[in-house]
């Protein structure tokens, strides 16, 4: 039986990224519960959402630089359209 997957550094640096991010989070929650300004809220979820952004942008440019290149050197569509599909539902 296999073991839990040990991470790399990127991984691992992903990780610390959205614990971070998680836990940002929560102190907006008590925020919110606490009744602070709205201004104040407002600007924590902004760096909050802009912290999931880039670890998105940066799960993404490995993403692709995993996929496209072998894609492309097997002429494999599928796995371009994968792609695509990805791309597209991040840039939502």
């Amino acid at each position: 039986m296999d073991g839990p997957k040990l991470l790399d550094e990127r991984e691992k640096a992903l990780v610390h990224r959205l614990a971070r991010a998680v836990g940002h989070l929560k102190s907006i929650k008590t925020m919110v519960e606490n009744g602070r300004d709205c201004s104040e809220v407002l600007i924590q979820l902004a760096a909050v959402k802009a912290a999931v952004n880039n670890t998105g942008k940066i799960m993404l440019e490995s993403y692709i630089k995993e996929n496209i290149t072998s894609a492309v050197r097997n002429g494999d569509r599928e796995a371009l359209e994968k792609v695509k599909t990805v791309i597209d539902t991040f840039v939502k």
